[in-house]
């Protein structure tokens, strides 16, 4: 049996309909983080529609002001108190090709649908494996991949992050409140541990002043889970975490394994702060089937174009040497 183009078209709407919309969850199922921040946009979530570059409002000053008498003139000098990260946008894609020759040796309709519809299940792994991979990345901002948590939390003070090196960004009392903050002592996983590295991300001492998501390994997520009694792991987590990731709360921060974080490694992150912009074009976007121009067959491609950003770089931190 050989699809029409028409036919194998309608073989892809219908599965991306079909079950509640079943299909888009595998984007979505082999990362923590990647589930968080995209697909229930918990934190940051622009959905720009263009732009030379992904432009994120960043608050690192205070304004005039103070107290005063009655004969006293009051300022009204306009500090620099608003300046903006400029994020490159990535792209990523999934290819999905069905040879005639496999259509061919595919017994029956069903057979072919099924083979079909696998074809493009790959290929969504593929772009979403693509991107929760180098969510972790420390890649900077002109390399082809995400600009990742480890370019984040660098603590290189030269190093561009979204168009501003931390040393090029000091506020009115001295302080540079774009820096990264990146714990590298060798330390056994632990609660103290965890700990030093949200108190290391503060912002603030209000509620949404410290880091409120934790990411690691599946071995350090397991160390802490053994160390926790069953009532400090079941705390709420105001359905932060509520998707089927094995999770803990301590302290008001959920702590989650991603099989992507890279070994030895924690990171504490602020939701309030951190998350993606994604082209109003590009959310997993699939592109219509053509014949290609070689082989007897045809291909499909499903694309992705947006980044990782944030408007607080310090309210975020990673310790890189744990065991």
């Amino acid at each position: 049996m050989s699809l029409t183009l028409t036919e194998i078209e309608s073989i892809t709407s219908d599965y991306f309909a079909a079950s509640g919309g079943r299909a888009v969850d595998i984007y979505f199922r082999n990362s923590f983080l990647l589930d968080l921040l995209m697909n229930r946009q918990a934190g940051l979530f622009e959905r720009p529609a263009g732009g030379e570059k992904i432009r994120v409002p960043l608050s690192y000053s205070d304004s005039e002001g103070g107290f005063f008498t009655r004969a006293d003139t009051l300022s009204s000098d306009d500090r620099v108190t608003i300046n903006a990260a400029a994020f490159h946008w990535k792209h990523a894609y999934g290819n999905a090709t069905v040879y005639l020759t496999d259509e061919v040796a595919a017994a029956g309709d069903y057979a072919v649908v099924q083979f079909v519809t696998q074809k493009i299940e790959t290929a969504q792994r593929t772009c979403s494996g693509w991107l929760a991979s180098t969510l972790y990345s420390a890649a900077g901002d002109e390399a082809p991949t995400l600009t990742g948590l480890r370019a984040l939390t660098s603590s290189d003070a030269d190093k561009p992050y979204g168009g501003i090196a931390e040393n090029d960004l000091v506020a009115g009392d001295g302080t540079k409140p774009w820096q990264g903050v990146t714990i590298d002592a060798a330390e056994v996983m632990s609660l103290d541990v965890l700990q030093a590295l949200r108190s290391a991300a503060k912002v603030s001492d209000g509620r949404d002043g410290k880091p409120n998501v934790a990411v690691t390994t599946e071995s350090l997520y397991n160390k802490v889970s053994r160390i926790l009694q069953v009532q400090q792991r079941f705390v709420t987590d105001d359905g932060v975490a509520q998707a089927g990731f094995a999770h803990l709360v301590y302290e008001g921060m959920v702590l989650a394994a991603d099989d992507y974080c890279p070994a030895g490694h924690l990171f504490a992150v602020n939701t309030n702060h951190l998350g993606f912009a994604i082209h109003q074009n590009g959310f997993f976007a699939r592109q219509p089937w053509v014949d290609l121009a070689g082989p007897a067959g045809r291909a499909m491609k499903i694309l992705w174009h947006g980044n990782l950003i944030c408007s607080n770089r310090k309210a975020h931190a990673c310790h890189a040497n744990l065991s």
